[in-house]
C-alpha cells in the first residue's frame, strides 16, 4: 500500500478537470456539493481507487467512480481516464436536462451588454419602490 499515490480530494478533482481551479474544488467540497462514498468530507481527504464521488456542478449532479489517481493536471484525454460516470448518473442528468428544456429553463451564460442594462434598470426601478 506504500507504493500507492496519496492525493487530496480537492487536488484530484482539479486534476480530473471536474473543476477549473483547486480553490473552486475546495469551495465545492466545503459547501457540501461533493460527497465521497456518501459522506460529506473535507478537502484533505485522500482519494482511493474504486471510491464513489457524488458532485454537483451547476444544475447537474454527477456520480463518478475513481479509476485512477493523478496529482498533476494533464491533458483532457488523460483526465477522462481518471474516472467513469455511472450509467444511472448519465441517465438522470439527461432526464433533468430534458425537463429543464421542456420547462423553458436555459442557461445561456453571462448576460450581454443590453441584458445587463435591462437588469440594472429593473433593479433601480424595484429599489425605488
Amino acid at each position: 500500500m506504500s507504493d500507492e499515490k496519496k492525493v487530496r480530494l480537492d487536488k484530484w478533482l482539479w486534476a480530473a478537470r471536474l473543476y477549473k481551479t483547486r480553490s473552486i474544488a475546495k469551495e465545492a467540497i466545503d459547501g457540501g456539493k461533493v460527497h465521497y462514498d456518501n459522506h460529506r468530507v473535507k478537502p484533505g481527504r485522500i482519494v482511493q481507487v474504486g471510491a464513489i464521488i457524488k458532485l454537483r456542478i451547476g444544475p447537474d449532479e454527477r456520480t463518478i467512480e475513481v479509476l485512477d489517481i493523478a496529482e498533476r493536471r494533464g491533458p483532457a484525454s488523460v483526465a477522462q481516464t481518471l474516472y467513469q460516470e455511472t450509467p444511472e448518473s448519465i441517465e438522470q442528468r439527461q432526464q433533468a436536462q430534458s425537463l429543464r428544456k421542456a420547462a423553458g429553463i436555459t442557461h445561456e451564460g453571462k448576460p450581454d451588454k443590453k441584458q445587463r442594462r435591462q437588469i440594472h434598470r429593473f433593479k433601480r426601478i424595484n429599489a425605488s419602490e
